[in-house]
């Protein structure tokens, strides 16, 4: 979507990943978020940001994007900067739905790592006069990520909650997410939050009993909160325990983000359509 307008790099770890870059219209820059020293070549090569590095593992402060906005601050040339933050900064929400106007609340370390980024882009982005603009995003799918990780998940039977127990989960597929990062390139205002979330509102045992039924697989079981609790590991816990549903009405009419899969069931039907 970007080649054409814009002359493009990536910033990778290694070269292992250079000729991917380079097929799809991509400069690649070797370099390591973990070492600020590695990004000094970054200041004053472009005008445009497009940030979808994770933090790192642990802890609460994320010093990859530390690193990225003191290399960028170098030579003050970038304009606009959008990054992918997540939805879980919110922490558990008791399934309520709400706009951009919610205050953070991080449930884990992985939100909090979150959340400082946003803090630290903000206060780049009015420090340098940079246009900053924060895409909260849930779960992602697409790919092989409708018939990898949920498949595999279902084929081993792992449960999830309860009726009574379930929590509401947001999803964006892959594809929607690129069209919203590109549309914020251009249409985001400065300093502004986006959720970049589908129209469903389902919660996730209704979204694993769906790619069950799709694609012909047995329904994952369900156990009530504290059995899951114990079954499962730490990370797949925390997002078993938060339950939100997010409005993305700022994304649509602000950055004019038409989605293409409105539905995880949209984009399951076109997948097993072949198209």
């Amino acid at each position: 979507m970007l080649r054409g307008r814009w002359r493009m790099f990536g910033l990778i770890t290694s070269n292992e990943r250079s000729d991917q870059l380079r097929a799809a219209g991509v400069v690649p820059l070797v370099g390591n978020l973990d070492d600020g020293t590695t990004l000094t070549r970054l200041a004053g090569l472009a005008e445009a940001v497009l940030h979808l590095a994770p933090p790192p593992q642990t802890g609460r402060v994320d010093l990859r994007s530390a690193h990225l906005l003191r290399a960028l601050a170098l030579k003050n040339s970038v304009q606009r900067i959008v990054y992918a933050s997540t939805s879980g900064v919110y922490g558990d929400c008791g399934g309520a739905r709400f706009d951009e106007t919610r205050g953070v609340n991080p449930g884990t370390e992985r939100a909090w790592r979150r959340a400082d980024a946003e803090v630290r882009l903000r206060w780049y982005g009015r420090a340098f006069g940079a246009r900053v603009s924060l895409l909260r995003v849930p779960g992602i799918y697409a790919g092989d990520r409708i018939g990898g990780h949920p498949r595999e998940r279902l084929a081993r039977g792992t449960a999830v909650l309860a009726a009574q127990d379930d929590v509401y989960t947001n999803h964006i597929h892959a594809d929607d997410l690129a069209r919203a990062c590109v549309a914020a390139l251009f249409r985001a205002a400065p300093q502004r939050v986006y959720h970049v979330s589908d129209d469903s509102a389902l919660k996730m045992g209704e979204h694993f009993d769906a790619v069950a039924d799709a694609f012909g697989l047995p329904r994952p079981p369900r156990l009530p909160r504290e059995a899951l609790r114990a079954a499962v590991s730490e990370m797949q816990w925390s997002f078993m325990s938060e339950s939100r549903r997010l409005d993305n009405l700022r994304m649509r009419r602000e950055l004019r983000v038409r989605l293409t899969f409105p539905t995880p069931a949209a984009a399951f039907s076109r997948a097993l359509s072949g198209c």
